[in-house]
């Protein structure tokens, strides 16, 4: 038997990779999209921000349609509205807010990159910084929280008020001292939820909800304002076109077409299971008229031409 010699086995040593230098053009790994992840990013901070927002403002929008009925010594579900009829006009109120506050966004952004432009980069690395900071972007939004607490101090303040007509201000000291109240109440607990990535998440979530508490609230009592206006002069308010509040005026008339008190104008805040929803702002009350033995007749969307300083109840005084 005759054995063939072999050569000794040599271990293969790795080459270390070539440099990305030297590498061909077509075997470098292409670079990660950093535009399209900042995007992505964005829209992520964005939807977890605006999602709540839109919830908490639409629950607060739907009480205060309860409240500027209520003026009216009436619910919304007699004047005809219902969940769809709600959501269809709140979301002529929301969207109108979300292009509003997309151009603040957007003039905010605007304004940190010509600001980063102009020093070089330094305010960018300084905004950088500042987020790498769990205490500081704890306490920004510990304050940023406490102030949407003010929509609801400013509603609680006006139910109070002796007389619903006067107008509640805020001044800037109301504006610190919830903000105060915010960092204190919230700066440990958001530090806390700042430790893990969900509840960074969490974060977003509870200060986007805040946010539209806060606005909720500020739209509330400037319903009840505006329908208190309706109820004494029979004008309408931009709060109430927005909010999608229909001042429809009409005269009234029997199934045989006479007219019906008087031929005076009178204000139909809807209809619901066969009746018409009226108030009438000469004597300054409501009531309710079955629809089939009704008729509108010169229906309008504005309110009648009336004497400057006119006041609904002159009749009733």
């Amino acid at each position: 038997m005759t054995f063939q010699p072999y050569a000794p086995d040599r271990q293969e040593t790795a080459e270390p990779p070539a440099s990305r230098a030297a590498q061909p053009q077509e075997d470098r790994p292409e670079p990660a999209d950093e535009d399209k992840a900042g995007v992505l990013d964005l829209l992520e901070m964005t939807g977890s921000v605006v999602v709540p927002l839109g919830v908490t403002l639409y629950a607060l929008l739907y009480m205060g349609y309860q409240g500027m009925y209520a003026v009216f010594g009436i619910t919304p579900e007699q004047a005809g509205i219902d969940q769809s009829v709600l959501l269809g006009r709140l979301l002529g109120t929301i969207l109108p807010l979300l292009i509003l506050g997309a151009i603040v966004v957007g003039l905010f952004i605007s304004l940190g990159w010509l600001l980063n432009l102009i020093t070089r980069g330094w305010a960018g690395r300084m905004a950088q910084g500042v987020r790498r900071q769990p205490w500081i972007v704890a306490a920004i939004a510990a304050a940023w929280a406490g102030a949407s607490y003010l929509g609801f101090m400013y509603f609680m303040t006006a139910l109070d008020a002796a007389d619903p007509t006067a107008k509640v201000s805020v001044e800037a000291g109301d504006v610190l001292i919830a903000a105060g109240l915010g960092v204190l109440a919230y700066v440990i607990p958001f530090r806390l939820l700042r430790r893990r990535s969900i509840g960074r998440a969490g974060l977003k979530v509870l200060v986007g909800a805040l946010t539209g508490i806060g606005l909720g609230y500020i739209l509330m009592i400037q319903m009840m304002y505006g329908a208190i206006g309706v109820l004494q002069k029979g004008e309408s308010t931009a709060v109430l076109d927005a909010v999608g509040f229909q001042t429809q005026w009409a005269k009234l008339q029997d199934s045989g077409g006479k007219p019906l008190y008087d031929s005076r104008w009178m204000l139909v805040l809807g209809e619901h299971e066969g009746g018409y929803a009226i108030y009438d702002c000469d004597k300054g009350l409501t009531f309710r008229k079955f629809s089939e033995s009704t008729i509108l007749s010169e229906v309008q969307m504005w309110p009648p031409d009336r004497k400057k300083g006119f006041t609904c109840g002159s009749l009733a005084q």
